[in-house]
């Protein structure tokens, strides 16, 4: 059974450690137990997870610089792992006092009138992390304190440390204090954190008290930022002991493999989703391409939420195709790709101010992440007898509303002849499959400038270069 006060707690034996003790510990554990330490985080196993741990086993404050996307919060908020299930403070405290060694004023009168029959609760590990949106209005009152008018109304003196509202800093006492996109914090105020990181107390209002506070700091900001929307003051970031870098996933097998994790799943009862890998592709490449784009801020940076917001809207409109023609496979097509301009547009910012250049630019992201997947896996060459078959006279019409029946109507005269291209890609298997697998082609065929195509009443079409 727990202890349920201070004196059972010391007969117990149990020891308390600081926060940086509780985290080093939990992380060696971890290390030797070859666990997982940040579950969830992909593609950061060779350079943030280490600085990660070295800063930890350092006890190091860290503050983590990326552009948007790229993880920073989800690292921050796995910490909490690395705690303890639950641990011991005075019961009724409003910053988890340490049983034996209380800061509070509240907490020392009560030990020493109570001593070792004061009560202890057992806080979980969850309300030991606290989080904080940096905004222009926050207010040291917000992060350190300010005086209670309604404590000093029931007959408290203002000189009296009783009358204090502990701001959300002391409340996470003994615990992990996050605060994301710090440059957006008031100079004045940030100024308020230098004690806390480095003498490691508060002074609220002028009062003559000091609480050795126990608080483990981690922040988030976009380098960018220190110029744009604010900065973080010197002294301030000379009190981080570490400072580590994200960065975006270094291939598309890694950005697909977050997409995969991150993206909304949804059960659609007998509908079933089929999603060719070449479309996976074109989705990641789309992200790589505008990541090396001119003509978008490079700045502010790609989120890897373009990529799955994008595969979100290509499935969705794929699902409301297979809905509308009472098919029971989901499988996406070439003609759903214009419909992630919607998903991308708002999450890009481009270099030009023109708003009618938006959609010209995404449009060629679209095309060339198309390209360069096509050519990856095919040489036009492969393809001379379809291309001939396309310049005496043959057309298809594709759309993303035509059913998967429809369209291998249509593909009838190619099949035999893409039969070889079509089960390179696994797309043989299926109508929905190889209706997919031939607009890729026609598509790359039409991008290596081996097909025309026109677009009419939301239809397009493909046809011959030779007329």
């Amino acid at each position: 059974m727990k202890a349920q006060t201070i004196g059972a707690l010391r007969a117990s034996g149990y020891e308390v450690l600081s926060i940086r003790h509780e985290l080093r510990k939990n992380l060696i554990d971890k290390i030797r137990r070859n666990e997982a330490l940040f579950p969830g985080i992909i593609g950061y196993e060779e350079s943030v997870i280490p600085a990660m741990e070295n800063a930890i086993l350092s006890g190091h404050d860290i503050i983590m610089l990326g552009e948007r996307g790229q993880g920073k919060t989800r690292i921050i908020r796995t910490l909490i792992n690395l705690l303890d299930e639950e641990i011991p403070v005075i019961a009724g405290c409003e910053i988890n006092d340490d049983p034996y060694h209380p800061i509070c004023r509240s907490c020392r009168d009560r030990v020493m009138e109570f001593g070792d029959s004061v009560e202890i609760e057992w806080l979980p590990r969850e309300r030991r992390y606290a989080e904080k949106l940096a905004t222009p209005d926050t207010t040291i009152a917000d992060l350190i304190g300010e005086v209670d008018p309604i404590k000093v109304a029931e007959g408290r003196y203002l000189a009296d440390e009783l009358t204090l509202h502990y701001g959300l800093i002391p409340r996470t006492n003994r615990g992990i204090f996050a605060i994301n996109e710090l440059p957006d914090l008031a100079e004045r105020i940030q100024v308020g954190l230098l004690n806390i990181m480095e003498e490691r107390d508060v002074q609220i209002r002028g009062y003559k008290i000091r609480l050795p506070l126990d608080v483990f700091v981690v922040a988030t900001a976009n380098p960018e930022d220190y110029t744009n929307r604010g900065r973080i003051i010197t002294p301030l970031k000379d009190r981080f002991g570490a400072e580590v870098r994200t960065h975006y996933p270094k291939t598309a097998e890694l950005e697909l493999s977050i997409v995969e994790q991150e993206r909304a799943s949804i059960e659609d009862g007998d509908l079933r989703l089929t999603v060719p890998f070449f479309m996976e592709e074109i989705i990641a490449e789309i992200t790589t391409l505008a990541r090396r784009s001119p003509d978008v801020n490079q700045r502010s940076g790609v989120s890897v939420r373009v990529s799955i917001a994008n595969y979100e809207t290509m499935v969705a409109n794929a699902t409301r195709r297979a809905i509308r023609t009472n098919e029971r496979e989901i499988v996406p097509r070439a003609s759903d790709l214009p419909y992630v301009a919607s998903s991308t547009g708002g999450k890009i910012e481009l270099e030009s101010l023109d708003e009618n250049r938006d959609s010209t630019v995404v449009d060629r992201l679209i095309r060339n992440a198309v390209l360069n997947v096509f050519n990856r896996y095919f040489r036009v060459q492969e393809f001379e007898d379809v291309v001939t078959k396309f310049d005496q006279g043959k057309a298809v019409d594709v759309s993303d509303a035509l059913g998967s029946a429809d369209a291998m109507r249509q593909l009838s005269d190619f099949v035999p002849d893409l039969r070889p291209a079509l089960k390179k890609i696994g797309c043989d298997e299926s109508p929905a499959t190889m209706a997919s697998g031939a607009e890729f082609i026609f598509e790359g065929l039409h991008l290596n400038k081996k097909l025309n195509k026109d677009k009419v009443a939301g239809t397009t079409q493909y046809r011959g270069a030779i007329r």
